[in-house]
């Protein structure tokens, strides 16, 4: 249908949650990080809540596919069964095996127990993703709880992940409930997209679907924002009807009072031109006649008793103004596309990023950035996060962009709210952090300088004057002066519970011991000396 009118290779609104299509604003990639964090972390719960249609449902099939093979996922969909169909779900979804007929709550959780002690000892992670969780009643939510109490003497066997709509928070809220509030260790709640990350989705939909160039006017495309409120389900829907409504115009390009005629039908309202469910109708009959009926919706003229008369009669023509210009096929191509299609001189970027370090070749650059970093007291920091991760980091960054199934560095010098400056092929560019957002997955390298020996972790009971500088920097960051009393190169309680305090604020994994990421976001955030993003006292929400 309306697909080949706009030289669309598939239709770029399906609501069906399919990751081709996925999105990562801001938003969402903090999302995703949480749920990574989940099944990451040992013991308790996260919980990720959003209004219908938010993309929920399509974050949790993206984390599926990231999770490590040594996870093992049990997906429980349906919240309002009974007590013991929920232990039979997780039960089933785990592939454990049960006693056909019935089964008490008690058995059940004995055989779960049972998998989870067996899969701790091979190794294997477990998690309980629970989907539509505003939906769980007070018996099933203590029941969840009593779940986290499976564990050994040192590991908690099951980490749960919590996904529901906004009711959810009302609900955990609730004082009967205070128990499971207390252990959940991670909250994100998923905002609507703003108006520019309303563009950047409909844009990166089309050019997922084909597009070679804008269908969209920037009219309709604040219409879009305007009336969805920025709900990715909502956009899905007002672009899909009025790509409808402009093939049955004949016209290539969609504006805004398409949208504001789809937003109406969407909120139940007759259109004073023309009805979107009769709209679908007359699609559905143009491809049967060969466009006659589409016509015929749009320009009033006589029908056709029957279909075979329908077929066999030429389709008026439309009012001249209606009969579109030949539109160029000419791609309109971002200007980070344009710039990625030039030779990529991978030497040269990284001999930028040492450079930045005052870090020069000598006897040309070898073969590993890191071995070079290592020998001038520098560090290498590989992760994947999001622009508030590199934002805490305030280290120049080199970023790994998919272009064309193809991977292309560039790198980061500066980084602000929507823009970032980028250093490529021996220039410097400002863009918009939207337009990286299509290509970039969320990889990056950067350089440090640690302020501890190469490789030492620090950990309770550990004792060294690196102890003493870690005890500084976390009573620097959290605004306390160091303890005065005690040994200060011991790594005590106090200090671990800093150490803890500080991974949660950044979203790490809260383990209490001192690791390079936990090192690295510390040395961001004290604005050690070397260069930077141009970033200060920057936390990204929790």
């Amino acid at each position: 249908m309306y697909t080949d009118w706009f030289q669309l290779t598939d239709k770029p609104f399906s609501i069906t949650p399919d990751p081709r299509y996925l999105f990562l604003s801001e938003r969402h990639r903090e999302a995703l990080a949480h749920l990574l964090y989940g099944v990451t972390e040992s013991g308790g719960f996260i919980q990720l809540t959003g209004e219908v249609g938010m993309g929920k449902t399509t974050l949790t099939r993206t984390l599926l596919e990231q999770l490590p093979e040594s996870v093992d996922v049990a997906l429980v969909y349906n919240a309002h069964a009974s007590l013991t169909e929920f232990l039979e779900s997780i039960c089933d979804e785990l592939h454990v095996e049960r006693p056909v007929g019935h089964s008490t709550p008690k058995h059940l959780t004995d055989l779960l127990n049972a998998y989870l002690l067996d899969a701790h000892a091979r190794s294997r992670r477990t998690v309980l993703i629970v989907d539509e969780a505003q939906n769980l009643g007070p018996e099933l939510l203590e029941q969840v709880r009593l779940l986290t109490n499976l564990e050994t003497h040192r590991d908690k066997l099951l980490q749960i992940i919590l996904i529901g709509q906004p009711e959810l928070r009302e609900t955990l809220a609730r004082n009967d409930l205070r128990q499971l509030a207390q252990r959940i260790t991670a909250r994100y709640h998923l905002e609507p997209l703003d108006a520019a990350e309303t563009h950047a989705y409909v844009k990166h939909r089309l050019e997922v679907a084909g597009a070679r160039r804008p269908i969209f006017t920037t009219g309709a495309l604040r219409a879009i924002y305007k009336a969805s409120k920025g709900i990715p389900r909502l956009i899905n829907i007002l672009a899909e009807r009025a790509l409808l409504g402009a093939f049955a115009a004949r016209v290539h390009e969609v504006n805004a009072s398409m949208i504001r005629m789809a937003a109406n039908e969407v909120r139940g309202k007759e259109s004073t031109s023309a009805s979107l469910p009769r709209l679908v109708t007359a699609m559905v009959m143009t491809a049967i006649v060969v466009g006659v009926a589409g016509w015929i919706y749009w320009y009033p003229v006589s029908m056709p008793a029957t279909v075979e008369q329908a077929a066999a009669t030429p389709a008026p023509a439309p009012a001249p103004a209606m009969i579109p210009e030949p539109i160029p096929e000419l791609p309109a191509q971002p200007a980070l596309t344009t710039l990625l299609e030039r030779d990529d001189d991978l030497g040269a970027t990284t001999a930028q990023l040492l450079h930045l370090w005052q870090v020069g070749e000598r006897d040309g650059l070898p073969s590993s950035l890191c071995s070079l970093a290592t020998d001038n007291g520098l560090a290498c920091a590989r992760g994947r996060g999001t622009w508030n991760n590199l934002r805490v980091l305030n280290r120049p960054a080199l970023l790994e962009l998919r272009v064309d199934a193809q991977t292309r560095t560039l790198l980061i010098t500066q980084l602000g709210e929507r823009e970032a400056e980028v250093w490529l092929n021996g220039a410097t560019f400002a863009l918009p952090l939207l337009e990286l957002d299509l290509m970039w997955l969320g990889d990056y390298l950067i350089l440090w300088r640690p302020p501890l020996p190469s490789g030492e972790v620090l950990r309770r009971s550990s004792r060294s004057p690196a102890v003493e500088w870690l005890r500084e920097a976390l009573g620097a960051w959290a605004g306390v002066p160091p303890s005065p009393v005690g040994d200060v190169q011991f790594f005590d309680s106090e200090l671990e519970d800093m150490v803890r305090a500080f991974q949660s604020a950044m979203g790490l994994g809260v383990d209490g011991i001192a690791g390079e990421q936990t090192l690295v976001h510390l040395d961001g955030l004290l604005n050690s000396p070397g260069p930077s993003l141009g970033n200060h006292e920057h936390v990204p929400d929790s």
